[in-house]
Order: structure tokens, then C-alpha cells, then sequence
């Protein structure tokens, strides 16, 4: 019996490059198929993507670098790779069956063939929203745990700022720090962004970054002690003001630097005497290197939402073909929460 042929509609990456990111730079793809079958005795699988992950990191992938990269470039002229949930349809995997729900990395398009099943997480816990494996229960929910927890130790009580606080990673981080006892201060790039931050997430206090003309005025506004704790999602000109403003012995955990991604040539920092003078610890970290703890960081997590304990703002946006400008949302700061394309509902 012949194998199912269904279009496949995909979304390519043209050609590297350096600045901004443009729409121009991916390309949609209409006229593809795909057979949703493997040849005999393959250990791969077929899945049908639901959910696709729109990340900072994936700006990384588009350019060519000279050294060593933590990130995979990706292939000039073929599909965009990311973070997604998806539906398996075909497998010659014993550990995956037909109709579970996988989540891992996949490609841009409406189904992928995986060769490497083993690299995907099946979804047990369906009772929560499928799409917060993109974010809440997903890289960015993992990386706010280890980056607050593991990198910052904090303390009840402490002086806590999140950078891009609104976005996927640093509304959890805010919410890990209020559910710690700490004092907590969120800049984000829009009034609706700060009104989410304290209406909804409960933090201290808020603000819109454009709005301040100087950045070290503002923090000593809202710190007028000083802070123990900067979780940095943007890197630049808000990382050079918080260490005139960071106390002795504080921690900073350095997860991304959005502000740079698209410069050709990146911000300098001026004020990192201050690091040796106040005994500051800076410490950037790869999830990659604490897969180890996902596990117990879900087993952790799962109950908080249930009982609405963490709240999660999702930014959806429907259609492959709205991929593109969704991914490079992020670097216009418009997103408001995790930004996800969503490709089918199941």
C-alpha cells in the first residue's frame, strides 16, 4: 500500500548575513510533499509540527562565524531548525509511537522526518497547554530556573533586576524571585510590557527602559540600596549601568545579550572595575551543560502551574507563513511573552 503524499509547506533560510535580520532572508515554500512513510526497518520517525519556538539564539545560526560558535549555523538555502512540539505520525523508533506528543528540535515546516528520535522528550504531563513546551516547560522555563537558581543562589529578601523581563525567560525569573521572599524590579520596551510586569506577574516594580535618558539614574531610583542580583537577557548599555549599581558580593547571571545579536560591530562595556571592587560574580551558562536537572526542574514546575502558583503569557501568531516576521519580532521588541508560531492545533 502506497504511502500518504501531503504537501509539506517549509520555511528555508536563504543565505548568511550580517546586521539585521530581514524577512527577505527566509523564504516560504509552498510547492513541496513529503511521503509519510520510512523505508523499511528505519529507526526514524515522522512528526507532524504543532508548535515552533521562536528564540534569540537562532539570530546566531544565520551568520557565518570564523571560531567556534555554541550554536549550529544553519544551512544556506535549506529549512530553518528550531525548538517545537510536535505530533508523531510514522516511527521505527521503539521508544515512540504513532500519536504522542514529542517535543525537540525540528524543522520549519509542516512535517519533518527525524533521524535522530532519541534527541526528542516524549510529553507525558498533557493536561497542561501543549504550547508551554516552546516556553514555559521548554528551553526558556529551564533556562530562568538554572539561570535564577543554580547561577544567582539567592536568598530571601534579596535586590533582584530582570532585563527584558516580559519576555519568555525573564517573567519566570521575576516570579522564581517574588516566590523566593525577594524585592523585584523588571525594565521591559513598552508600557503595556510594565504594565504586564506588575499587574500580572506581581513584581515590585517596573519600567520602560526607552523612557529613561540615563540608565544609572533609573536603577538607583528603583535600588536605592543597590542589587544583589541582575539576571542580563540584553546585555549593552543596562549591563554597564547595573555594575555602577550592583552590591558587594552580588551575582549576575549573564543569559543573552539581545541588544548585540545584530550589531556588526558589538557594544563595549566600560564599568567592569566595578566587578573586582564589590566581589561581583558574573557567570554565563549554556542550558546544554544542565539537561541533567531538566527532569527534576519539571517535576518542580508542574505543580506551580496547576495551582496557578506561575503564570505564563504566550505571544501565538498562526501560520507558517508568519513565521518570519514573528522570529524577527523579538528583535524589535515586540513580542509581549513567549512568541511562538503555532502550525496546527493537533
Amino acid at each position: 500500500m502506497a504511502a500518504e503524499l501531503v504537501p509539506n509547506k517549509k520555511v528555508i533560510f536563504k543565505n548568511y548575513i550580517t546586521g539585521f535580520v530581514k524577512e527577505t532572508d527566509m523564504e516560504l515554500i509552498t510547492s513541496d510533499t513529503i511521503q509519510l512513510k520510512l523505508p523499511e526497518g528505519s529507526p526514524g520517525m515522522i512528526v507532524k509540527n504543532l508548535y515552533l519556538s521562536c528564540d534569540p539564539y537562532m539570530r546566531s545560526c544565520m551568520s557565518k562565524h570564523d571560531e567556534p560558535n555554541y550554536v549550529t549555523e544553519f544551512a544556506a538555502g535549506s529549512v530553518i531548525t528550531g525548538l517545537g512540539v510536535s505530533k508523531v505520525v510514522y516511527s521505527g523508533h521503539t521508544d515512540f509511537s504513532v500519536g504522542d506528543f514529542v517535543y525537540g528540535m525540528t524543522g520549519w515546516e509542516e512535517y519533518s522526518v527525524i533521524t535522530n528520535p532519541e534527541s526528542f522528550s516524549k510529553i507525558k504531563d498533557t493536561d497542561v497547554p501543549l504550547s508551554y513546551y516552546t516556553g514555559i516547560l521548554g528551553m526558556p522555563g529551564f533556562t530562568a530556573y538554572i539561570g535564577f537558581y543554580e547561577i544567582c543562589a539567592p536568598k530571601q529578601g534579596e535586590y533582584v533586576f530582570v532585563s527584558a523581563a516580559s519576555g519568555a525567560v525573564g517573567q519566570l525569573v521575576g516570579q522564581f524571585a517574588k516566590l523566593m521572599g525577594c524585592y523585584v524590579v523588571g525594565s521591559a520596551g513598552s508600557d503595556e510590557k510594565v504594565d504586564l510586569l506588575k499587574n500580572k506577574f506581581d513584581f515590585d516594580e517596573a519600567f520602560n527602559y526607552k523612557k529613561e535618558p540615563d540608565f544609572n539614574a533609573a536603577l538607583k531610583r528603583y535600588f536605592p540600596e543597590g542589587i544583589d542580583i541582575y539576571f542580563d537577557n540584553v546585555g549593552g548599555a543596562i549591563l554597564d549601568a547595573v555594575l555602577l549599581n550592583m552590591r558587594p558580593h552580588g551575582r549576575i547571571s549573564a543569559c543573552g545579550m539581545i541588544s548585540q545579536y545584530n550589531l556588526e560591530k558589538p557594544e563595549g562595556v566600560h564599568n567592569l572595575m566595578h566587578i573586582i571592587a564589590n566581589r561581583i560574580r558574573c557567570k554565563g551558562f549554556l542550558i546544554l551543560d544542565y539537561y541533567h536537572l531538566y527532569l527534576e526542574f519539571v517535576e518542580k514546575i508542574i505543580p506551580d502551574i496547576r495551582q496557578d502558583e506561575i503564570k505564563y503569557v504566550e505571544d501565538k501568531v498562526e501560520g507558517l507563513e508568519n513565521g518570519p516576521a514573528a522570529l524577527i519580532s523579538l528583535f524589535k521588541g515586540l513580542n509581549v511573552g513567549k512568541k511562538l508560531v503555532v502550525i496546527a492545533h493537533e
